[in-house]
């Protein structure tokens, strides 16, 4: 069944093996398979015909990999796996093969009016006339509903941003689950509507949005405040001191090589407490936490050990998803460590403490 993949993207896997030990899947089963070498030969084999796609691992394999990138940074050869998954994805969960979930999240976000109305029973940052060329502040689509304090902290830290109305959603959520054209389209359509710089606060978003639109128009709010130079943003709280973790963001820190930032924020405002675990995927991995929830909270166990053995005050995170499964995960440990957002810990955003 050729013309699945781009034969350049699959060509170029040396199967070395680099990749088995970055892996989070890989770690959790030992299996070949459920690596990214052992992936790219299942994608090699129905590229081929050699297995047809209703093959049952094939099938398996395509939906149980979290998409969190972790094998690229560590590629000798260069290796795009997460262009390979989409790929894989938009062949494979074609219609009746896409959960039911899955449908009603991505109808939920086609369409600026109905990303625009998920917001409206939360407060969000306020609406501004959009300048021309930019910068913008995105507001993102479940964040805005779910985290709305989180777009109000980054327009407090950076008020040079506008904060258009008119905005949909960026498409990442398309592109990671098989409509990868229509994931494209979206964040072309979002960068017509927010001409010049966009500023993000997911990481996600900003890998998928830097992958169409190019890097030297998409920045992670992180990235943003450091490019900018201040010794200190404006809004940053001086509040006392605290021990504060971090969970990066698997495309933000993999895709965009973007990790140091985020680290030297938070430096600044607490004591900064690396987790061993800190650039591993914690199971939220976008729409996974929702499509299999058990393998999720197997890949966060680990995360919540850490946190707990740290005895973290705040534990920072940089896009929706991981928030809300991180806070879930606390709450249920039952944890005096807050989640936030990096944007709500610098401007000293308080909240109940989710422990006992």
């Amino acid at each position: 069944m050729s013309g699945v993949f781009t034969p350049e993207l699959l060509d170029r896997c040396i199967s070395c093996g680099f990749c088995l030990p970055a892996c989070p899947t890989y770690g959790l089963t030992g299996v070949e398979a459920s690596s990214p070498r052992g992936r790219i030969n299942l994608m090699r084999a129905l590229e081929t015909g050699v297995l047809p796609e209703d093959d049952p691992t094939v099938l398996e394999e395509s939906s149980f990999c979290l998409g969190c990138r972790a094998c690229e940074p560590v590629c000798p050869a260069g290796v795009r796996y997460g262009a390979l998954l989409e790929e894989w994805r938009d062949h494979m969960w074609r219609r009746r093969r896409r959960p039911w979930r899955l449908k009603a999240l991505l109808w939920a976000v086609d369409r600026p009016s109905r990303v625009r109305a998920l917001g409206l029973p939360r407060r969000h940052a306020h609406a501004t006339r959009r300048a021309r060329g930019g910068p913008h502040l995105m507001l993102g689509c479940f964040e805005r509903a779910l985290y709305p304090e989180v777009s109000r902290s980054a327009s407090r830290l950076a008020p040079e941003l506008s904060v258009p109305s008119v905005q949909g959603c960026c498409g990442a959520l398309h592109a990671h689950n098989g409509e990868l054209e229509r994931g494209n389209a979206l964040a072309r359509e979002l960068g017509e509507a927010l001409p010049g710089s966009i500023v993000t606060t997911a990481g996600g978003c900003a890998a998928h949005l830097a992958g169409v639109l190019g890097r030297e128009r998409v920045r992670e709010l992180s990235q943003w405040l450091a490019d900018r130079g201040d010794a200190e943003p404006p809004g940053v709280s001086r509040s006392p001191r605290q021990r504060i973790g971090l969970q990066d963001s698997c495309h933000l820190r993999n895709g965009l090589g973007v990790y140091v930032e985020p680290r030297e924020l938070l430096a600044r405002v607490g004591d900064y407490v690396e987790l061993p675990s800190a650039a591993v995927c914690c199971g939220a991995a976008g729409t996974y936490s929702i499509l299999r929830p058990d393998d999720s909270a197997r890949v966060l166990n680990r995360h919540l050990d850490e946190i707990a053995d740290a005895d973290l005050d705040v534990l920072a995170v940089l896009n929706p998803g991981c928030y809300r499964q991180l806070e879930q995960g606390v709450r249920r440990r039952r944890l005096r460590t807050r989640v936030m957002h990096l944007a709500e810990v610098l401007v000293g955003t308080t909240g109940a403490a989710p422990g006992p």
